[in-house]
């Protein structure tokens, strides 16, 4: 148990890097959300396709070094090599794609449909993102998450403090002084936006500035060429990663009617968002088993410790499920602040249940890291993605969101059953799959019977989380006694 122990030692720190910030981010849904901020439901729906386009670019630009890193950092003994190594590649790919990208800012803005003036911010924001991978992940590998967890909370509160101060209070402040009428601008919500994030990111990139100040940068050619065929394949998955979480939202643009797509788009990303809590936990969770899934691979009997780790996060995820399906229409008014938006409610159990099964594929996926068979990890998420196209593409014309929500769940669905299909052949390990089994049945059934068939009646949907709490409590009580005791 002492290794599980320091996994939630450091789980607990990253989450609060990962659920604190986007908690904060909460802010930011109903703030877009709210009258008079923004224009129309239409507007939020332009802002929600420019994030997806960010997700898929800062994949692309990280190209699965961060991964690498991790892994020859706990693998090769010369690991300022490594470190000069990864930081040399970043630093020369990131300013290739920018000085490309503002060459070519305007085919692109073509290309995609979006107004070249959010393209040039979004290009500075994908740079100075970039430069912070390798030291985001220096700290993570070197096991210094309270400096991990303040930078990157720093950054959300920099980041909402500025969409405040442009969404809110300076349009007032315009009137009072010569400088804020010299930067309001009327009609200028969206840029706004960006501009506050480029604001946080310049400033989380000037935080980290030390790091390469004492980085000896040393490039190895041959451990280079090792570490980009490791990443390769996680590049590949990343990719095709970001089109199972955000690409739907580009399709509904592409396949819908102009007059309704930006509508519609609006709608589904603020109720997604409700959807949040469990991203955050299985976020949290993934930064602190990924550097433990390293470190303890070559420890005693490790298997036994990731059947248990998995068991846990089955355990919490369930109950993050029930609880946030009971409550969901109680939550709505806080998060999503606008009736406008309450009519893609019906998507918020299934994008619960589908992250939630995202979360057991990360967990999963400790077999093809150790084993460095990370092509599976590529594969396994090429046939996500082409789930996610293909059904997206045959039913949005007819349903909309829901076919995007659909799509979102059976792709999750299909990867964490190939996960463990791969894994048992590979790495087998033993989990306990008759009490995982009963957690994922009772939680997923009773947060549809509750949500589809009993919705706002709390008189049942509250029982059923009482007796399901009930049932993991007695099943899990002697190993929480156990680390609780460490």
């Amino acid at each position: 148990m002492g290794v599980l122990k320091t996994l939630f030692k450091q789980t607990f720190i990253y989450g609060l890097a990962t659920v604190l910030p986007r908690m904060l981010s909460f802010i930011l849904v109903p703030l877009y959300t709210t009258k008079g901020v923004l224009s129309s439901v239409a507007e939020y729906g332009q802002v929600s396709v420019i994030f997806s386009y960010f997700v898929l670019f800062n994949v692309v630009l990280a190209y699965g070094m961060e991964t690498a890193f991790f892994r020859f950092f706990n693998k090769e003994n010369e690991k300022n090599q490594v470190i000069g190594t990864s930081t040399i590649s970043l630093i020369i790919s990131s300013f290739g794609f920018f000085i490309l990208a503002l060459i070519f800012q305007n085919q692109i803005a073509t290309i995609i449909d979006i107004d070249v003036k959010y393209i040039n911010l979004v290009i500075w924001i994908l740079l100075l993102d970039a430069l912070t991978i390798i030291p985001f992940a220096w700290l993570r590998a070197t096991q210094r998450p309270m400096r991990y967890a303040f930078i990157k909370i720093l950054n959300v509160i920099i980041n909402l403090g500025f969409n405040l101060f442009f969404l809110l209070i300076l349009k007032n402040l315009s009137s009072e002084g010569a400088f804020f009428e010299s930067i309001y601008k009327p009609n200028f919500e969206i840029s706004y936006i960006f501009i506050a994030n480029l604001i946080a990111s310049g400033i989380t990139l000037l935080i980290v500035v030390p790091f390469y100040v004492k980085t000896k940068y040393v490039f190895n050619k041959e451990l280079w060429k090792s570490m980009i065929r490791y990443a390769f394949p996680v590049l590949v998955a990343g990719v095709a990663f970001s089109i199972n979480e955000t690409f739907d939202r580009i399709l509904l643009k592409e396949l819908l009617p102009p007059n309704i797509a930006d509508t519609d788009i609006g709608m589904y990303s603020a109720c997604y968002k409700i959807a949040l809590f469990m991203t955050l936990f299985a976020t949290a969770y993934r930064l602190g088993i990924e550097p433990f899934f390293f470190s303890h691979a070559k420890s005693e009997n490790p298997q036994k410790n990731y059947a248990t780790i998995l068991e846990f996060f089955v355990a919490f995820g369930s109950i993050i499920l029930l609880s946030v399906v009971v409550f969901a229409d109680i939550l709505k008014p806080y998060i999503v602040r606008s009736e406008a938006y309450w009519e893609a409610m019906w998507v918020v159990p299934i994008i619960l249940i589908a992250n939630f099964c995202l979360g057991i594929y990360h967990n999963l996926s400790v077999w093809y890291k150790i084993t460095d068979k990370t092509k599976f990890g590529a594969y396994i998420s090429i046939v996500g993605a082409v789930v996610t196209l293909v059904l997206n593409i045959l039913f949005i014309k007819e349903f909309s969101y829901k076919a995007s929500a659909v799509a979102t769940l059976v792709a999750y669905s299909i990867m964490m059953i190939l996960s463990y299909y791969f894994g048992r052949k590979y790495y087998p390990i033993p989990y306990n799959l008759k009490k995982i089994g009963l957690y994922l049945i009772l939680s997923i059934g009773f947060s549809l019977l509750s949500f589809y068939k009993f919705r706002e009646e709390y008189i049942i949907g509250i029982p059923m989380l009482i007796v399901f709490l009930t049932i993991i409590f007695i099943s899990e009580k002697n190993q929480l006694k156990q680390l609780l005791k460490k």
